[in-house]
């Protein structure tokens, strides 16, 4: 090998270093957090690997929190400067993320209001002010039934289709001790979980009745329906045959994830942990309809959105990692993850997902579900839980306990769009 080759591979070898030393020297790195949900964790990693291969020159640090914790540290850190640059937040707290001034609107020429119109679920337009976006989803939700293969097959009875079908397959899958405690539900039930969604989304809608009127404003569920949607409900956990028992092994999802419960209603982001589960043998249903066939379904999301602590060269990189993970690769890498619903038809309608054995019955349930508008999450079904609980621990009458919650409600509203 000749002198000139030599030098000229030292030379080139020289330059690669240099580039590679110039390319590190340039690198951007953000920080994406959201909160801690094992599925979630594992396909942002995944999210963030594909980004980074193809976008050598960002670095994403991903950071994760408990639940209970996370708007705490959110709303800590942004404002000092520190945090993230992509967060992601619930859905229903965007107003108290837009008015506190931890999130900026998205960049017009890269999420153009007329692109996102057309290409996502309408119901992401609850993000939407004006002629811009503040936020939008990778994925996602509506509720269905999973049930226990197992425990259906030995009570005999099949998955149900309908409320009275359901209240009859839990009542053939629920055990009690000679003490008379349950030992064994047929279906979970708890307000801090889902139900609270289920009860007022679903049930008030499908014994006749509607939640919320004047756009999420006006408190309408305290009505003969509303009545009747909660005897129904608290009604599972009473009389002589229950077929469920509130707080049984505290969170209805540990009971059936035990295999201690024979159906329960939850969320599609479910799926993953689900599958993680071993010696569970479940199946999953629409939403059972009234007699009539008479449907419905909740659908709510999580949302990625720009920080305003992202600025210069950090807000470019942000904008981009927010391009990705709204992009269809990364809502398939979702559902086939998390097992929350794209947020794109083009993604969550074509024919393997439409119809998949799992995902089909959440993405069926979209065609007829309802998003609640929240101005407070968490206060709103702090309200639900207390509903259940004036009935159940202090005997009173469920007309009287509605009452009490739909004022708190209407209380908690007014003061809410009063600001």
């Amino acid at each position: 090998m000749g002198f000139k080759h030599l030098k000229a591979m030292a030379l080139a070898t020289a330059t690669s270093t240099a580039a590679l030393l110039a390319s590190a020297a340039n690198a951007v790195e953000i920080e994406y957090w959201q909160y801690f949900f094992d599925a979630r964790v594992q396909a942002m990693e995944q999210l963030i690997e594909n980004f980074q291969a193809a976008n050598p020159d960002i670095t994403v640090k991903m950071t994760h929190f408990p639940y209970a914790d996370y708007r705490t540290k959110v709303a800590a850190a942004i404002p000092a400067g520190e945090g993230p640059d992509v967060v992601q937040l619930f859905y229903g707290w965007l107003n108290d993320y837009v008015e506190a001034e931890l999130i900026q609107p998205l960049p017009a020429d890269a999420f153009p209001a007329s692109m996102v119109d057309e290409e996502f679920f309408p119901m992401v337009q609850a993000m939407k002010e004006g002629d811009q976006y503040w936020a939008l989803p990778t994925a996602v939700r509506s509720l269905a039934l999973f049930y226990n293969e197992r425990l259906l097959e030995e009570a005999g009875v099949e998955p149900p289709t309908t409320l009275d079908e359901t209240v009859e397959a839990a009542r053939a899958m629920t055990k009690v001790d000679g003490a008379g405690n349950v030992t064994q539900v047929g279906i979970t039930a708890g307000m801090t979980a889902q139900d609270h969604h289920w009860w007022r989304e679903v049930l008030v809608r499908q014994f006749g009745g509607e939640p919320y009127t004047d756009d999420y404003r006006t408190v309408a569920y305290n009505s003969d329906a509303g009545v009747e949607a909660l005897k129904f409900y608290v009604g599972m956990a009473e009389g002589d045959e229950p077929i469920t028992a509130f707080g049984f092994m505290d969170e209805p999802q540990a009971a059936f994830k035990a295999g201690r419960a024979g159906m329960h209603i939850d969320g599609s982001f479910r799926i993953g942990s689900l599958n993680n589960t071993r010696g569970l043998n479940w199946g999953v249903s629409e939403l059972p309809a009234t007699s009539d066939g008479t449907r419905s379904n909740y659908s709510s999301y999580w949302v990625n959105a720009i920080t305003t602590k992202a600025e210069g060269e950090k807000y470019d990189a942000a904008v981009k990692f927010m391009q990705y993970v709204t992009s269809d690769e990364a809502m398939q890498i979702w559902l086939d993850v998390v097992g929350e619903l794209p947020a794109k038809p083009s993604v969550g309608m074509t024919e393997a997902n439409a119809n998949n054995e799992v995902f089909g019955p959440f993405i069926r349930g979209l065609a007829y579900a309802n998003t609640t508008k929240f101005a407070n999450e968490s206060g709103q079904r702090q309200l639900m839980v207390e509903m259940v609980e004036r009935i159940t621990l202090q005997d009173m009458d469920p007309a009287e306990s509605l009452a009490i919650a739909a004022e708190a409600e209407q209380k908690l509203l007014n003061e809410y769009y009063a600001d």
